[in-house]
């Protein structure tokens, strides 16, 4: 459906993105204190960001509940992103290293032992 309007092929590699999308999910279940961090580092900003648009001190309070609670959604997204490019970067080592089928192997492996080490944090 792309190729018909865009004049190059764009091919993408099911493997790799599988990889890299475990091996976030493995990161972002084992360092939950950076997960947490980023959060509200992304939370704060926007919040920021938003209060600038506002000239009207009246109008930022009245609506500020509904603000902070979509700035604080959006935030809880975007946190995947750093997530995201480490979890590629690893599975494109680990695939260099050992081949492709191992780095989405080793990839569930690590995302098991990081759930597993979550499910333990959380208990204590």
């Amino acid at each position: 459906m792309l190729s018909e309007f865009l004049p190059f092929q764009i091919s993408l590699d099911k493997v790799m993105i599988a990889g890299a999308c475990l091996w976030a999910l493995a990161f972002y279940l084992g360092f939950s204190s950076l997960r947490e961090c980023i959060i509200e580092g992304l939370n704060r900003w926007f919040n920021f960001a938003e209060r600038s648009l506002y000239i009207s001190v009246k109008e930022f309070e009245r609506t500020r509940k509904a603000r902070e609670s979509q700035n604080a959604f959006y935030a809880s997204i975007f946190s995947i992103i750093p997530f995201l490019a480490i979890g590629g970067i690893c599975n494109w080592v680990v695939e260099l290293g050992l081949g492709k089928s191992w780095a989405v192997s080793i990839g569930i492996l690590t995302c098991m032992a990081c759930g597993i080490y979550e499910l333990g944090r959380r208990s204590t």
